[in-house]
């Protein structure tokens, strides 16, 4: 249910631009790959952002949990 909860809110949650300092790395290191290391490079981001919002997912879940405990302890 909590995954549920996530995922219908997730569509509220605006993205993030890169930032500055991330462009000013990523793009001229990009530039300089091969065809092949640039599709490397994508699926090694890719694995960044899924661990990224794993992690989140697994934050929303602990932060839920815990705000129902401390409405627990406050109606006790």
């Amino acid at each position: 249910m909590i995954d549920a909860l996530y995922n219908y809110r997730q569509s509220e949650i605006h993205s993030a631009e890169f930032s500055d300092e991330f462009n000013k790395l990523c793009i001229p290191f990009e530039d300089s790959l091969s065809e092949e290391q640039v599709d490397i490079f994508h699926q090694i981001l890719d694995c960044v952002s899924e661990t990224a919002a794993a992690e989140m997912r697994a934050a929303y879940k602990v932060g839920f949990k815990d705000g129902v405990a401390l409405m627990k302890e406050i109606q006790n």
